[in-house]
């Protein structure tokens, strides 16, 4: 994750971080900090704002609301992406093209693809404000023009149970050549070609030589 970002992800959410796109760390998993969610069959992620940094003077940030700004006046990181998302919503702007990475077990973090940031709002949660964050999937994961395709096509994110159990059949290492760094979670019947997200049987390990030469191909 970080070589693929070319930088050492210290935070959660990083807007512009990669120039032409930002980045979020997501979770999913019982007792993650906050409440991410993946919606209408794995198209839509609802991502939770971040509180402010643990310290001395603060040592439950979760009982203040999330900050739009710094006590300097400066956009936070929710600050960053709300106003991208509003911007977007009336028209000023392209939606936000946003890389995202989930984490599934200690250690192990999976790229979810291309989202575009299309929404953004507060709600109250357990009496205090909080930042939600709606991203829609883009077919193309590697597109980062500013604009998709016409013909982009929803793709559906890989539960994260199936990420897991096809992670432990096929022991963490590429189902190929067995090679243990840089995998991808890879359809062996694309999505696109109705292959399902939803199945083991139909997702493996791949490194990123394997991935990229398979690309859509169904072999």
């Amino acid at each position: 994750m970080c070589q693929r970002e070319g930088v050492s992800l210290q935070r959660g959410m990083n807007y512009k971080i990669g120039g032409d796109h930002s980045v979020i760390l997501m979770s999913v998993r019982p007792g993650a900090p906050y409440a991410d969610k993946i919606e209408d069959d794995g198209s839509t992620i609802i991502y939770e704002g971040h509180d402010i940094p643990k310290s001395i003077g603060m040592p439950n940030p979760k009982a203040i609301d999330q900050p739009e700004l710094t006590p300097t006046g400066q956009l936070t990181e929710n600050g960053k992406f709300h106003k991208a998302a509003q911007a977007f919503k009336t028209g000023k702007i392209p939606p936000e093209r946003v890389r995202a990475y989930e984490k599934i077990k200690q250690g192990i973090w999976s790229f979810n693809g291309v989202f575009y940031l299309v929404d953004s709002w507060r709600e109250t949660y357990q009496s205090r404000s909080v930042f939600k964050f709606k991203l829609a999937a883009v077919e193309g994961e590697d597109d980062y023009s500013l604009l998709a395709p016409k013909d982009s096509l929803p793709r559906r994110v890989i539960p994260t149970s199936v990420k897991l159990a096809v992670w432990k059949r096929d022991g963490g290492k590429c189902s190929k050549c067995g090679v243990t760094v840089d995998l991808h979670f890879d359809h062996i019947i694309p999505w696109s070609k109705g292959g399902s997200s939803a199945t083991v049987d139909n997702v493996q390990l791949l490194c990123s030589k394997h991935n990229i030469k398979k690309r859509d191909k169904i072999e």
